[in-house]
């Protein structure tokens, strides 16, 4: 351990702008983020005033996530052709324009479209912010840098429920797209004037076949998830049909992008080790986090009947733990590896998970809020660190393409997670009777959270082997350069 750490280099200091650009990209980050999770809260409020069922209503959701599938996969050419922060600036006005359309929709047919447009525009704006950061910061300095940039992206899911709560209960339902007009606007113009103008690499000739192949795949894949997630058989029809032609859809493009030079996404990028590995680390994670942080808000709302506003304070606890941990684990990554602070992470996750299977109708709400601490610092020894793996593995020329790949795998991780905790829940609460015995549906289903925990260790182990090789490179290196030292004193001294 002592021999690797001697051999990394001391962190190289951070200069201001780097924080300046890291501010702005937050600020377009937290607005197309935390704009998910308030829609969430509200999806009963929209029921009512647009006068459609719950299962018409959720189109504004999942039609959201399709469009969001669906663009993340071309992001990597467009940066490359048009430059990241023409990119950037697009995907901020295309979200904001598309919020102000929602704010004004009187139907649901017009709610679902311009969400749509919403979810074009906030596709891009995640992965266009890690690149830019990513190429700003440069390998030495990730660590720290990204786990100060990757805090929205924990953060918003926990604050949305808060803000929409406070928005819901005070405001029309309308100012919860309403909200993100002033800050689009702002991050536009500070975007404008602040961020660099960064060199991509060639983008080369759009693999129009990958287009249609790979968007459409993701897009099929993640409805039929959110189809089985929102009830639906896994035998039925809305199931298995658009899940069997996403899959058929997304190997055709892996056979495809291996014939040709320049694909959509550059799927020989998984030919190293460490992205590979820290890819599946965060598509476990994904699916182990956030599959569990829908149970949480379901238990206090559907157990203890608290309010949408309680729920979401209730849930602050983890964002606290995550916000302390993030930065701290930069460092720590930067010293160690990505591999064993992730491993750290996910154990942690795994062992907070199991004392809410254990929960019941009168658990503690101290003790809750203390198990969100830790899961929240389960968040940063996690995530954080196996994305750092991965941006700090790539060439320069290659982070246009992983970016949108990694955040395409969490996305999916998350979707998966979130489908099948919401499959066993409403199974096992279906013949629940009373409030114990919907408590131990929670109980139950948190156990399955904790499995879910347990297999994401594997990916892990993989990204710690995937790292052990250069580690070892790096000792070599640094003995052979010590040996090289003392053979030149040792002349020095005969001379």
């Amino acid at each position: 351990m002592s021999a690797v750490t001697a051999a990394k280099p001391e962190p190289l200091k951070i200069e201001r702008h780097v924080w300046v650009i890291s501010g702005v990209v937050i600020l377009g980050m937290i607005m197309s983020i935390l704009d998910t999770t308030i829609v969430n809260v509200a999806l009963d409020t929209l029921s009512k005033d647009l006068h459609s069922s719950i299962s018409e209503v959720q189109w504004v959701v999942t039609g959201y996530l399709l469009a969001l599938a669906a663009v993340m996969p071309v992001t990597g050419w467009m940066a490359r052709r048009f430059g990241a922060k023409r990119v950037y600036l697009i995907s901020l006005a295309l979200f904001t324009l598309g919020s102000i359309a929602c704010g004004l929709s009187n139907t649901l047919v017009a709610l679902v479209v311009f969400r749509v447009l919403q979810g074009i525009g906030g596709g891009m704006i995640m992965p266009l912010a890690q690149l830019i950061m990513a190429q700003v910061a440069g390998p030495q300095r990730m660590g720290r840098v990204m786990g100060v940039v990757s805090m929205p992206a924990m953060l918003a899911p926990i604050l949305g429920p808060v803000v929409g709560g406070l928005i819901l209960q005070n405001l029309h339902w309308s100012w919860i797209f309403f909200v993100n007009a002033p800050i689009g606007v702002l991050a536009i113009y500070l975007g404008w004037r602040m961020l660099p103008e960064t060199d991509s690499g060639e983008a080369g000739p759009l693999d129009r076949l990958g287009l249609a192949l790979l968007p459409a795949s993701a897009a099929l894949t993640i409805f039929a998830i959110s189809e089985l997630g929102s009830g639906a058989p896994f035998g039925s029809f809305e199931v298995l049909a658009p899940l069997v032609v996403g899959i058929l859809l997304g190997v055709a493009f892996c056979m495809h992008a291996l014939r040709i030079p320049r694909p959509l996404l550059d799927i020989r990028l998984y030919k190293n080790k460490v992205f590979a590995g820290a890819s599946f680390t965060t598509f476990g994670l994904g699916a182990a986090l956030f599959g569990a942080m829908i149970l949480v808000p379901l238990y206090y709302q559907s157990v203890r009947h608290l309010s949408v506003i309680d729920t979401g304070l209730l849930n602050g606890p983890q964002g606290i733990g995550a916000l302390i941990m993030m930065p701290i684990a930069g460092r720590l990554t930067e010293r160690y590896g990505g591999g064993r602070i992730a491993i750290v992470g996910v154990s942690l996750l795994a062992i907070s998970t199991i004392p809410l299977a254990l929960i019941d109708e009168n658990t503690s709400y101290v003790t809750i809020s203390a198990v969100l601490f830790v899961r929240g610092i389960s968040i940063g020894l996690g995530f954080m660190p196996a994305m750092t793996a991965a941006f700090a593995a790539m060439k320069p020329e290659q982070l246009s393409d992983a970016t949108p790949q990694i955040n395409v795998v969490m996305r999916l991780g998350s979707a998966v997670g979130v489908a099948i905790l919401a499959v066993v829940l409403q199974r096992g609460s279906e013949g629940a009777h009373s409030t114990a015995q919907l408590a131990d549906a929670f109980a139950h289903t948190y156990w399955w959270a904790f499995g879910i925990a347990l297999l994401s260790l594997l990916p892990c182990l993989m990204l710690l082997r995937a790292e052990r090789p250069s580690e070892t490179e790096a000792v070599a290196s640094d003995r052979e350069e010590e040996s090289l030292l003392r053979h030149e004193s040792a002349m020095e001294v005969g001379l």
